[in-house]
């Protein structure tokens, strides 16, 4: 690939931050200790699939599960008749909570394939309890799934898959029955957790919350949590809460980073990223092997003399162009990427630079790689 091409190719991987900061909200930078969702689980069936249900023979849970409940509905399957069903299929059940939920409302539910079904879509889940880590039920579900994933297969064996089609979403599938206990009104005070921990940050929505609703109504905990005086009241907690949330807070400037994501070749680097001095040269080996195959004929009239194929074999060795930059004192973002792009660097080179520049203490980040 030309120099050229290479640069081209490697610019749309870089993501920069700009390094200005601008004022945010205080409800996007913290939420309140507290108030928070809740995990929630169950186990179920799924009927009414075209054949793709689980192999009765290899998910026996299955069938035990169907004569359970067909047990509680009145009928007797006997115990030496194991019924050789493939259009049911059991599954597990999650949810997640809001915050504040009654009992009435709806939530969204995920079912999951827990045998060998190869497909659900086209099933409906049977009424199922959603329960706590408490194991208290909070809800109760039941519904059409919605499967995005399709999967076909033929005869001899070869099949096609498209997405997940042993994963499907019920919205608005399971009826809260239990709400989640709150402290939500308790105390004299509340407390603001910030979303990521930082000094900075934490001082200045101090100040900012001080400021605007009056002195002393604002503490830090620590570098993560904030504590608020509230009225007792609900309803003036709620409207505190409401003018708090929307204060302007400055953050602090994040720590420098550097994120690659190896299976993308995609690079993030913050604004705050800097490179003490530091020589780097960047290269290739590459090694050639060819063979060619020539056919070798007796001479005209010879009495003696086979027709044989000779394999030619060819080793070609290139060790690429060596390019060296050099990092200045104090080098920022700009000259970064320019520097890393006017050497040619694939994807795969610039981790292996950004690695190489960490170990030599050379990086003035954290090079984070997922």
């Amino acid at each position: 690939m030309p120099h050229r091409n290479r640069c081209a190719a490697l610019l749309p991987l870089l993501t920069l931050f700009a390094g200005a900061a601008s004022a945010d909200r205080i409800k996007d930078l913290a939420h309140v200790q507290g108030v928070r969702t809740n995990q929630l689980i169950g186990y179920g069936l799924v009927v009414g699939l075209d054949g793709t249900g689980d192999q009765t023979s290899q998910a026996p849970f299955t069938v035990q599960s169907l004569k359970n409940m067909l047990a509680q509905l009145g009928v007797t399957v006997p115990s030496n008749v194991n019924p050789q069903l493939k259009n049911v299929a059991a599954v597990s059940i999650s949810a997640v909570m809001p915050a504040f939920v009654k009992p009435g409302q709806t939530i969204d539910i995920t079912v999951n394939s827990l045998g060998n079904a190869k497909s659900l879509r086209g099933g409906s889940l049977l009424v199922a309890p959603l329960r706590g880590l408490d194991g208290q039920v909070y809800a109760v579900a039941q519904g059409n799934l919605i499967v995005s994933g399709f999967g076909a297969e033929a005869n001899d064996g070869s099949k096609i898959s498209v997405n997940i089609p042993s994963s499907g979403r019920i919205p608005n599938g399971a009826t809260v029955e239990r709400a989640v206990p709150s402290n939500f009104g308790q105390g004299d005070s509340i407390v603001l957790n910030l979303n990521e921990a930082d000094f900075t940050t934490a001082s200045r929505l101090v100040v900012s919350v001080n400021k605007s609703i009056g002195e002393g109504m604002a503490t830090i905990i620590d570098g993560g949590s904030i504590r608020v005086r509230a009225p007792a009241d609900v309803t003036q907690r709620v409207a505190f809460l409401s003018a708090v949330e929307n204060l302007d807070v400055d953050p602090g400037s994040a720590a420098a980073r550097v994120i690659v994501n190896s299976r993308t070749g995609t690079v993030v680097i913050s604004s705050n990223v800097r490179v003490s001095p530091a020589a780097v040269s960047h290269g290739s080996l590459t090694v050639t092997i060819k063979e060619e195959q020539s056919v070798s004929q007796p001479a005209p009239f010879a009495r003696r003399g086979e027709t044989a194929v000779i394999t030619n074999s060819t080793i070609k060795v290139d060790e690429g162009s060596r390019s060296m930059f050099l990092f200045k004192p104090g080098v920022e973002l700009e000259q970064i990427v320019r520097a890393v792009n006017d050497v040619g660097a694939a994807p795969g080179d610039l981790v292996a630079i950004l690695e190489a520049l960490r170990e030599a203490g050379a990086l003035r980040a954290e090079l984070i790689v997922i």
